[in-house]
């Protein structure tokens, strides 16, 4: 009886997680190719953008909230994007970022605290980056896995919501405001 329990026990969790697996995964960045306004992302984070953020746990409390500053250049083929983002509770990061162009809709990144390369897909509004961060916790650097789309409203404003992921389960969301000068 005990093993038939423990046994149901582990189907349920297994079912569990294939379903938050498979409902993760329902959007993709071709769902937005008709629609408006293209967001280039070369282009959007070239020059001055300043941006306004929290960061949420896995049971939706805001843990922490930022503002930052990205200062891109475009070169033509690759974007450089220097990150400065202010913590409220005084830590203060930075990172840049090497991205290249691949074709219309695929982009290809590089970062100092990014494990291998960031995979970008363009269509439409829609930019999806995904990528795998070395976070700093207590000490320890951690692999969490980003799943981050950034969303064009207007000629300034992006939207910006990244999952964060480790082990196929979800520790923690991102939510962005960018405002282009």
């Amino acid at each position: 009886m005990r093993d038939i329990k423990f046994f149901k026990s582990i189907l349920l969790i297994i079912s569990l997680f294939l379903i938050t697996n498979c409902s993760n995964n329902s959007m993709k960045p071709e769902d937005f190719i008709n629609k408006k306004p293209r967001l280039i992302i070369e282009e959007y984070l070239s020059g001055n953008v300043k941006a306004w953020g929290v960061l949420q746990n896995r049971s939706g409390k805001v843990i922490r909230q930022f503002s930052a500053d990205l200062d891109g250049t475009w070169n033509g083929k690759q974007l450089i994007l220097d990150e400065k983002f202010n913590w409220d509770d005084g830590e203060i990061q930075t990172r840049q970022w090497q991205i290249t162009k691949i074709d219309e809709n695929n982009y290809e990144g590089t970062a100092g605290d990014v494990v291998g390369k960031a995979k970008g897909y363009s269509y439409g509004p829609a930019f999806k980056f995904e990528y795998v961060l070395l976070v700093p916790v207590k000490g320890k650097e951690i692999k969490i896995t980003f799943d981050d789309w950034i969303f064009k409203q207007d000629d300034r404003v992006a939207i910006n919501k990244a999952t964060m992921t480790k082990f196929g389960f979800k520790v923690a969301e991102l939510t962005v405001v960018f405002v282009k000068d």
